[in-house]
C-alpha cells in the first residue's frame, strides 16, 4: 500500500495504518532529528511527537508533496520545538551523541561523519536530506520552508567546506 493511502487511512482513525507508517518512517525521522539535534534522547522524542502530529493532522495532508516530505517537515518543526524547550531549561539535558568508534568503522567514513557534524546546522541538514534521504532540492526547500535557491546555496557552501575538510 502506498504512503499516501496510509495517511488517508490514518485520517479515518485507523491505528494499524499509523503503526505501518511508523514502521516505514521512524528510523528515517530519528536519523534526521539526530542530525538536527545531536541528542539521542531528544531525537527519540521528536519521532514520537511527529507521529502524534501525524495522527492528529493526517486529514490535513493535501497530497501536494510526498508523504516523506510532509513527515520531514513535521519532524523539523518538532525538532525546533524540542531544541527551544531544551534551551529554556525545560528538559534535563541528555548525553550528546558520541563520535563513532574509529576502530569499528572505516576511517574514511568516520572522517566524513566528523566533517558533516562540524558543518553549520543549516548546511548539515541539507546534506543529510539530500544524501542520506535522497530528497531533491525542491523537496528540501519545502521541508525547510525556504526558497530552492537557499537550499542550493547551503549545499554549495557545505560541499566546499567538506572538500576542504576531507583533503588528504
Amino acid at each position: 500500500m502506498g504512503d499516501a493511502k496510509l495517511v488517508e487511512r490514518v485520517a479515518s482513525g485507523d491505528g494499524g495504518a499509523l503503526r505501518e507508517l511508523y514502521e516505514r518512517f521512524a528510523d528515517r525521522v530519528f536519523r534526521y532529528a539526530l542530525t538536527l539535534l545531536r541528542n539521542r534522547h531528544l531525537a527519540e522524542e521528536v519521532v514520537q511527537e511527529t507521529m502524534i502530529a501525524v495522527w492528529k493532522g493526517a486529514a490535513g495532508f493535501e497530497r501536494r508533496s510526498q508523504v516523506s516530505t510532509w513527515l520531514f517537515g513535521i519532524a523539523r518543526h518538532q525538532a525546533h520545538r524540542a531544541h527551544r524547550s531544551e534551551a529554556k531549561g525545560a528538559r534535563v539535558p541528555a548525553e550528546r551523541e558520541e563520535e563513532p568508534d574509529p576502530s569499528l568503522v572505516v576511517e574514511r567514513e568516520a572522517r566524513v561523519r566528523r566533517a558533516v557534524a562540524e558543518l553549520p546546522p543549516e548546511q548539515r541538514e541539507v546534506v543529510f536530506l539530500a544524501f542520506y534521504e535522497g530528497l531533491t532540492y525542491d523537496q528540501i526547500a519545502r521541508v525547510q520552508g525556504v526558497p530552492e535557491g537557499t537550499v542550493k546555496s547551503r549545499m554549495f557552501h557545505a560541499k566546499k567546506r567538506l572538500a576542504e575538510e576531507l583533503k588528504p
